[in-house]
C-alpha cells in the first residue's frame, strides 16, 4: 500500500492509484463502486484538499503542520478503507465477466453509497466487516431483493455489539433453540440480579430484536409451513415475582429474516439460503 507519511503525505497519489483499485482489473465495475463508496465519505474530499495544500504552498509551514497533523489522524481510516475496497475487488474478481453489469447498476452503486455511509459512520470494525460481506454477496450471489439488503444494512446501523453477542449466540444454537439465561452467559461469567442495570440493558436488547423481527419465541410449524399456535399449559402460577430478564425455560430462535441476516453479512460469500 502506498505510503501516506512518507515525503510529506503523498495524498493525492494514494486516493487516485490505490483507492481506484487498479483500471486493468477483472472487472471494471470495481472502479464505479469505489468511486461511489468515495463519493458519500466526506472526509475523502477534504484528505485530497489537504494533500494539494502540503505539496503546493510550502510557505505557510504552520498551516501545513496542522494540514498533516489533521491528515495523520485519519490514516487508520484510510487504511481500511483502501483494505477493504481492494478485499472487496479480489472477493468479486472470481467470479465471471457479466459480474460487471451488475457492479455497474444504478440499483447496485445505490447500496454501495448506502452500505459506505454507514461503513464511516460505523463504531466497530465487526460492523465494516458485515457491511462489506453484505456487499459482496449482494453483488455476486444476487441472495434476496435489494430492499432485503437495504433492510439489512439498516439493522447494521441500528443495533450495537451487545445486540449482536445476543444475535450470535442464538445462530449457533439454531436447531434446538436457546434461552435468555444460556443467551447471557454465552458472553458473561455470571447471572446478575434482576434488579441491576445489566438485566434492564438485556431486556432491551431483547425487546428490541424481537420487536424489530430479528428473533422470536421458538415456534412449529406443520408440514405446509404454517406456524402452529402454542399449547396452553393450563395452569396459572401462583408466585408474586415477575419473571426474570435471565428465564430459563422458554426458547428463543431467529425469525426467518434473522436466519438470512446471520447467513448473509457474517460470511464472507455465500449461496442462497434454503
Amino acid at each position: 500500500m502506498t505510503d501516506i507519511v512518507e515525503s510529506g503525505y503523498r495524498t493525492e497519489e494514494f486516493i487516485i492509484h490505490d483507492l481506484a483499485l487498479l483500471e486493468g482489473g477483472k472487472h471494471k465495475g470495481t472502479l464505479k463502486v469505489a468511486a461511489n463508496a468515495m463519493s458519500v465519505i466526506p472526509w475523502v474530499g477534504g484528505v485530497i484538499a489537504a494533500g494539494n495544500n502540503i505539496h503546493n504552498d510550502r510557505e505557510q509551514s504552520k498551516v501545513n503542520r496542522l494540514h498533516q497533523e489533521w491528515l495523520y489522524t485519519h490514516k487508520v481510516k484510510i487504511e481500511a478503507l483502501y483494505n477493504d475496497l481492494n478485499d472487496f475487488s479480489k472477493r468479486v474478481n472470481e467470479y465471471q465477466e457479466e459480474l460487471d453489469s451488475r457492479l455497474e447498476s444504478e440499483s447496485y452503486l445505490s447500496l454501495v453509497r448506502k452500505a459506505f455511509r454507514s461503513w464511516d459512520e460505523a463504531e466497530t470494525n465487526d460492523k465494516r466487516r458485515y457491511i462489506m460481506n453484505l456487499l459482496t454477496n449482494a453483488a455476486t450471489s444476487r441472495l434476496c431483493p435489494d430492499d432485503q439488503i437495504r433492510l439489512f444494512n439498516e439493522w447494521i446501523d441500528k443495533y450495537n455489539e451487545i445486540h449482536f453477542m445476543v444475535i450470535k449466540a442464538i445462530a449457533s444454537s439454531a436447531s434446538v433453540g436457546i434461552t435468555k439465561r444460556s443467551i447471557w452467559l454465552s458472553f458473561s461469567d455470571s447471572v446478575p440480579r434482576d434488579d441491576c442495570s445489566d438485566a434492564g440493558l438485556f431486556g432491551l436488547v431483547m425487546r428490541e430484536l424481537n420487536t424489530g423481527g430479528v428473533i422470536w419465541q421458538q415456534r412449529q410449524t406443520n408440514h405446509n409451513g404454517q406456524y402452529l399456535k402454542s399449547k396452553s399449559s393450563g395452569s396459572t402460577s401462583s408466585s408474586n415475582v415477575r419473571e426474570s430478564p435471565f428465564e430459563d425455560v422458554k426458547r428463543w430462535e431467529l425469525t426467518p429474516l434473522g436466519r438470512e441476516f446471520v447467513h448473509y453479512t457474517m460470511n464472507e460469500v455465500v449461496g442462497r439460503l434454503k
